[in-house]
């Protein structure tokens, strides 16, 4: 018996927001009913953001530097930085992230030599402090960052996110709707969301080989 040979299955919101719906055992029969939906996964994305499971957005930007200027903005969609390094002349030298009272005691913030530090302020428009302030105008920052997930705009849109996602996504939003129209279900389908969550969370993380080194005194012969 021959195989499909297909490997493009994909839910658009439209499909998304109909199985939830019948997880809770239920109809989509108004267009209200879609709307409330949509704005319940869009709210589910910006947990999911808080909770950490969006390993797929990691971007890698690259920022150059102004002599004297200690603070860049970045764009909206910048969640959080995960790795920072500041690119010297093809060197790439880490940069250390402290915590806002570690930069607030900083007593020179107007020093300028080569950046060492940085202090990442999470605000709408997220801007990130350097110390100590740039020395030249040529030196790049280069980092990776998790970028918010895309909104459910449309009923037609599909979600940015791969497909071993969708059974999570589909049972957080059944939970999220049985709150406002199945609240009999609800505890049934938090569990069911929280275990989907926890799959998802696992495969979400990165995977790196596991390596052993001993220490050197065990060396000497």
């Amino acid at each position: 018996m021959a195989t499909s040979g297909s490997r493009d299955f994909e839910l658009d919101v439209a499909d998304i927001i109909e199985e939830a719906y019948e997880r809770c055992g239920l109809e989509v029969r108004t267009g209200y009913d879609a709307k409330t939906a949509r704005r319940s996964l869009n709210l589910m994305f910006a947990e999911w953001a808080n909770r950490g499971l969006n390993l797929w957005t990691i971007k890698q930007a690259t920022l150059t530097l102004t002599k004297g200027q200690a603070q860049e903005t970045l764009t909206p969609d910048v969640v959080d930085l995960l790795e920072v390094v500041l690119r010297r002349d093809g060197t790439d030298f880490e940069l250390q992230r402290i915590s806002r009272g570690e930069y607030l005691t900083i007593p020179n913030k107007a020093t300028e030599a080569r950046t060492s530090q940085y202090y990442f302020d999470r605000k709408i428009a997220p801007v990130i402090n350097f110390w100590a302030t740039p020395e030249n105008s040529t030196d790049q920052i280069v980092y990776y960052y998790v970028q918010r997930i895309e909104d459910a705009d449309t009923l037609t849109n599909t979600t940015d996110m791969p497909f071993r996602f969708y059974p999570c996504m589909v049972a957080g939003l059944a939970y999220y709707l049985a709150m406002k129209r199945a609240p009999e279900r609800i505890q049934l389908l938090k569990s069911v969301y929280e275990e989907e969550f926890q799959r998802a969370s696992d495969e979400d993380e990165d995977r790196t080989p596991l390596k052993l080194q001993p220490s050197i005194q065990y060396l000497r012969v």
